[in-house]
């Protein structure tokens, strides 16, 4: 009987793909890890422990068929994997890429405490990759016809995408609606290359377009049409706006030339990226200026890492907890600490001057009702931090879309989100449902992606069952 593939985690030890140097990666916009070699992405496949309760799967917000695709990969048969990777996700490879699997799938599996975990995300990209070289992705193609009806659907992120692709597999006539010139959202002007290089986004969006999905790019709902005279066009409408609206943080100086937000900080860091001619380029360009970024999430470390590219004289992140309670990614940290960042822990702006942030010693105090300890100041007191450039990173609300969309009747609930039927994921609005960060507050890509997917199947069954009465009433 053959040796058994799997189960090799004490023999072999954890490996990811080799990263670039700091030194260099730090020039240019390019993804920071290698990547796998078959071999060693069979190898790394095989550590897996093929358990009989794969927590890996429970903690993939997908439910991911991970321990199976592992088990493939490590066999070489990569094209199957492929299939079992796909079968549950629209966007492995982006995924694989992006999401903080520190925090999901790797952080819950089981060999991690003592081995170290199966080194998930860098094979699930490495599969789709390849899938992708190979031509094993096929086109998007409808299983029916039903272009008797139309969906539109306003947001053209990870949610807007996933659910365009599944209705129009279902053989819907596919609106996609978005106030950008390039569809992708997030993925495409708010993540950085380093992270996400945007042909890997293009040829995902190439793919949907090619597959009859029609996009209507620099459209707003509220200047070009109405969220009313969509649902006169449409059979059923979807809003997948995302979540836009920047924190802010009341402080002297906040309003300062040299202070800006850090969604528009990296949109135009992206736009150059693509060659476009952006606006005010200069105050938003970190080149041999002292950076200072303001907040501890995921978003904060794109900031900071997009000013070392951008060839800052020196960039600080100023964070009011500590390492070990920030929200953001601990590789993310790892990586930017690698490139040159320093990071201010148990610190907050107290006032922005000409020149320099003014902060204050924090501590960590009781714990709130979300169980995280809650900054206080501390009696160390103030300090100065040179800055020519503050970028604000504390996270994003929901725009007031009833009033954008010009409809009243929109519910929202007391946080701005939009307000659904958590069964059918219908708004206060017949026929208009809504997924993603518009329903669950700022999020991760993987969740947009897996409600993206549910509320298609939701938007199928309302769709069916409008025909059918339709046919009743004929």
């Amino acid at each position: 009987m053959a040796e058994s593939t799997m189960l090799k985690f004490v023999a072999r030890p954890q490996a990811y793909p080799p990263k670039r140097a700091p030194d260099a990666r730090a020039q240019d916009f390019q993804e920071v890890v290698a990547e796998f070699i078959v071999a060693r992405a069979e190898e790394q496949a095989g550590r897996c422990s093929q358990c009989g309760v794969p927590y890996c799967q429970v903690h993939c917000p997908l439910h991911n068929n991970i321990p199976d695709w592992l088990r493939l990969t490590a066999e070489g048969r990569l094209e199957e994997a492929y299939e079992i990777s796909n079968a549950t996700s629209s966007m492995p490879e982006i995924c694989g890429r992006i999401c903080p699997q520190d925090r999901l799938c790797e952080g819950n599996c089981v060999i991690e405490k003592g081995f170290g975990s199966v080194t998930i995300g860098a094979v699930e990209k490495f599969i789709t990759d390849t899938a992708w070289e190979q031509g094993w992705v096929r086109p998007l193609r409808a299983i029916a016809d039903r272009s008797g009806q139309s969906v539109g659907i306003i947001g053209a992120g990870p949610a807007g995408l996933t659910a365009a692709e599944m209705l129009r597999i279902k053989g819907y006539d596919v609106h996609v609606y978005d106030r950008h010139d390039r569809a992708g959202g997030l993925l495409t002007y708010g993540i950085p290359g380093f992270k996400l290089e945007k042909p890997v986004v293009e040829r995902r969006i190439a793919r949907l377009v090619e597959g009859g999905i029609q996009f209507h790019l620099n459209f707003e709902v509220g200047r070009d049409a109405t969220l009313d005279e969509l649902r006169q066009r449409h059979d059923a409408v979807l809003v997948a706006t995302g979540v836009y609206a920047a924190r802010d943080v009341a402080v002297p100086g906040i309003e300062s030339a040299h202070v800006v937000e850090s969604l528009d900080y990296l949109i135009r860091s992206n736009r150059r990226g693509f060659g476009d001619t952006v606006p005010d380029a200069a105050a938003y360009d970190a080149a041999g200026k002292h950076v200072v970024v303001v907040g501890g999430g995921d978003t904060a470390m794109d900031c900071v890492r997009t000013a070392v590219r951008q060839g800052a004289a020196s960039v600080k992140c100023l964070y009011r907890r500590d390492r070990a309670n920030m929200p953001g990614s601990q590789r993310e940290v790892a990586n930017a600490e690698e490139e040159g960042v320093e990071f201010v822990w148990l610190s907050a702006p107290a006032a922005v001057v000409d020149g320099a942030v003014l902060a204050d010693r924090m501590r960590l105090g009781v714990a709130g009702p979300d169980g995280r300890r809650a900054p206080e100041p501390h009696e160390a007191g103030r300090f100065r931090v040179e800055a020519d450039l503050v970028i604000k990173a504390l996270g994003f609300d929901p725009e007031d879309l009833p009033g954008a969309f010009a409809a009243p009747d929109l519910g929202v609930n007391r946080w701005g989100t939009l307000r659904i039927d958590h069964k059918t994921m219908a708004t206060s609005l017949d026929g208009v449902f809504a997924a993603g960060d518009i329903v669950r507050g700022a999020s991760l890509v993987v969740w947009a992606i897996r409600d993206g997917r549910d509320v298609a199947a939701q938007m199928h069954q309302y769709l069916t069952a409008k025909a059918g009465a339709l046919r009743a009433a004929a």
